[in-house]
């Protein structure tokens, strides 16, 4: 018979209670808070399920009645300079934050609500709303609550999808030579989610003061946890990632506050990450103002049952058992707290003039219009502090380097220039350099600052996320391939690329991520993507290509100057080569809205990036097409050149657009689109496109270069040009 041996887990579990003594010990003005924001949070919260069910609510309102004892218990002891994020349902959670912010003893109860808890009462509403007051001037509203001064990174509408950032901030701090943490705030939902799941591991791993604190209110919209998952303790979760776990009554804030107190402790001691998980109950429906059992998937007696161990009740029954107060002085706090949200819904409401009996938002706190794509990107102001120049103009000394080796020069260079700068990916720190040695030395100069991630692309392009949102690190990631965009495409679509717009276009996200085309190098279908189209179509994201060395000196000086995230794609191709670059020179940059012209013609515009500028020009000189060649460099919708486009199209009357990747994906599709819109009028022929085929590459070497564009293609447009204008 085989022998078994019991395992354990390798750090501690446990389910924290609270006694009689711990509330009878527990430090009066601690309880006066508690009681203070768990009444101003549920009166907010009424007031927003009123508003919402008169129509004023645009969008999902998700109460967390119910769930307060949780936010504020976890919350009330930590520092303003301690962070939180958080899900859709998140409202009490930003509330505890901020009014903690302003207020941090609540004090005396006779006056709850001072001018400072008023205004984030008032600025919380009207960004629920989506008005201009609030603090993210409406476009976050109900999901996406944010206040970097009060360390509120924002709320988030996709499950589980903050938790990556929250990592990101928590490696800040502690890089920065804190002792602050971080709160990840998310449901029960949220733990089958693998960008969660990853970013456990990734905190364990990297021993960052992260606490995942998980709201099991039990259902998930109406999905009961039985029904997902075998173990029903959430808290479990931290065990398969050696994360020490709480499991609390989170109806019961004094209980999640001594559970916090220690992860707390843990934390800021340099113990890595904590799991607290909060069984807690949201009263109402995923969003709305109506029961759970309106819907027919949760009873009336379980959902009596929780409103009996009602938070706010237990809070004051506690007080008023040590005579801390009485009933009068919960009367007066409740009064307080109504008349302040009363207050408050006057300033954002009014009579609607229109409809008798009805109300309306104040017209005059709508957004103007012309905001709407404000933010969108930064203006870019910030890179004329920097010297420029142009390569193609340079008359100084030239010297030559193969393409690979500046790649890692310039990395190497800026490094050693600005310690904020962080590199993070797979495998970077060994192999010399990673897979094709692009971070070759940098380990060694710099061991702190380059980060071989496991292979877990969700959680390392959010960690890098919320070190860029954090800004006291600008973070480098490098995807080994592509297509592995894909794994974290919530990360760089719905994160990284919106932050900056959803949160009211104020905060910056400088970041950059690096990437390799590879097409032609056998790896098949899910490794040799261009993903210029892709991300052109995603907004926030400036995008560089450059197709020699000299350009990526100031290509990448310039991304990593600019306050935008970044992407910059090289090719496999152009690795090896050698190429002539300024001697010495390592510190320029090239901004955006610059293409160069690589040679001139008139007959036609060709348009091309990466490598296949090389194929387009020695195309030209076998098929004799006198041509504009544009070398675009900038790919991004703001940063491209138009100017040097339309002046070339107004000239030639024709364009070709070459490419190497796949059709459906391709950049050239956009961009064809766009200088039709633009400039139909000079056009006397459609917009020819060279591009690859419907499929991706596959593993066959015939099969894959069918697939693509290569020089051939591009003779066989060019001549068709030819053909076109008479000349063969």
């Amino acid at each position: 018979m085989p022998q078994h041996t019991g395992l354990a887990p390798k750090t501690p579990w446990v389910e924290l209670c609270t006694t009689d003594d711990d509330w009878k010990s527990a430090d009066p003005a601690l309880l006066r808070t508690f009681l203070g924001q768990l009444q101003l949070i549920r009166t907010f919260e009424q007031v927003v399920l009123d508003l919402a069910g008169a129509g004023l609510v645009h969008g999902p309102a998700h109460s967390s009645i119910g769930q307060e004892g949780g936010a504020v218990g976890s919350i009330v002891g930590l520092r303003a300079s301690d962070a939180i994020n958080g899900s859709h349902r998140g409202h009490h959670q930003f509330l505890a934050k901020a009014i903690g912010f302003v207020r941090p003893d609540l004090g005396d109860l006779s006056e709850l609500v001072d001018t400072a808890t008023e205004d984030v009462l008032y600025r919380t509403l009207a960004e629920i709303l989506g008005l201009a007051p609030g603090f993210c001037h409406g476009r976050g509203g109900s999901m996406h609550l944010q206040w970097f001064e009060a360390g509120a990174l924002g709320t988030n509408a996709i499950v589980g999808g903050g938790v990556p950032l929250a990592a990101g901030n928590a490696w800040s701090q502690r890089h920065a030579g804190t002792s602050d943490v971080t709160v990840s705030y998310f449901g029960d939902g949220a733990t089958n989610i693998g960008s969660v799941l990853e970013t456990m591991n990734l905190a364990a791993a990297w021993n960052l003061p992260l606490v995942f604190f998980i709201e099991n209110n039990l259902y998930a919209v109406s999905t009961r946890v039985d029904e997902v998952t075998a173990e029903e303790r959430l808290s479990g979760r931290g065990a398969g990632f050696g994360i020490p776990a709480w499991r609390v009554d989170g109806m019961d804030p004094l209980a999640v506050h001594l559970a916090m107190e220690e992860a707390l402790e843990l934390a800021r001691n340099g113990g890595g990450p904590a799991v607290i998980e909060a069984e807690t109950y949201r009263y109402f429906h995923q969003n709305g103002p109506f029961s759970g059992s309106a819907f027919g998937y949760r009873t009336k007696e379980e959902e009596t049952q929780w409103r009996a161990r009602d938070p706010l009740d237990r809070v004051a029954t506690e007080m008023l058992e040590r005579g801390l107060i009485d009933e009068a002085g919960l009367a007066s706090v409740k009064e307080q707290a109504k008349a302040a949200m009363e207050r408050i819904v006057n300033r954002l409401v009014e009579a609607d003039p229109e409809n008798p009996g009805k109300r309306r938002i104040r017209p005059d706190l709508w957004p103007d219009t012309a905001f709407v794509n404000v933010g969108v990107r930064g203006d870019g102001s910030e890179l004329e502090q920097y010297p420029a120049l142009e390569p193609a103009n340079y008359t100084g000394e030239f010297e030559e380097r193969r393409f690979i080796d500046v790649v890692a020069g310039v990395m190497e260079r800026r490094m050693e220039n600005d310690h904020r700068i962080v590199v993070l990916g797979e495998d970077i720190h060994h192999l010399k350099g990673g897979t094709n040695g692009a971070t070759r030395g940098l380990v060694e100069r710099f061991p702190d600052r380059v980060l071989g991630t496991p292979i877990s692309e969700n959680a390392f392009a959010g960690l890098g996320g919320g070190i860029a949102l954090d800004t006291r690190f600008i973070p480098v990631i490098e995807f080994m391939y592509p297509d592995f965009l894909w794994v974290a495409a919530d990360q760089l679509f719905n994160q990284i690329g919106k932050a900056r717009h959803m949160f009211g276009g104020q905060n910056p996200v400088p970041l950059v991520m690096r990437t390799k085309v590879a097409i032609g190098s056998g790896y098949g279908s899910q490794h040799l993507m261009d993903p210029a189209g892709i991300m052109a179509t995603n907004p926030g994201w400036r995008i560089v290509a450059p197709s020699c060395a000299a350009d990526y000196i100031g290509l990448m000086n310039a991304a990593l100057a600019l306050k935008d995230p970044v992407l910059v794609i090289e090719h496999v191709d152009l690795y090896p080569r050698r190429d002539q670059v300024p001697a010495g020179e390592l510190d320029y940059i090239l901004p955006p809205g610059q293409a160069v012209l690589r040679c001139e013609g008139t007959q036609a515009t060709v348009i091309s990036y990466l490598s296949m500028v090389h194929h387009c020009d020695r195309a030209l000189d076998e098929t004799g097409l006198e041509a504009d060649l544009i070398d675009l460099r900038w790919l991004d919708r703001a940063s491209i050149d138009w100017d040097t486009i339309g002046e070339s199209v107004r000239k030639t009357n024709a364009v070709v657009i070459v490419e190497q990747g796949a059709e459906g994906t391709s950049y050239g599709a956009w961009l064809a689109d766009e200088i039709q819109r633009r400039y139909f009028d000079w056009l006397d022929q459609p917009v020819t496109r060279v591009t690859g085929q419907e499929a991706s590459p596959s593993i066959s070497k015939v099969l894959e270069r069918a697939a693509v564009a290569g020089y051939e293609e591009v003779v066989e447009a060019f001549e068709g040009v030819r053909r076109g204008l008479g000349e063969m």
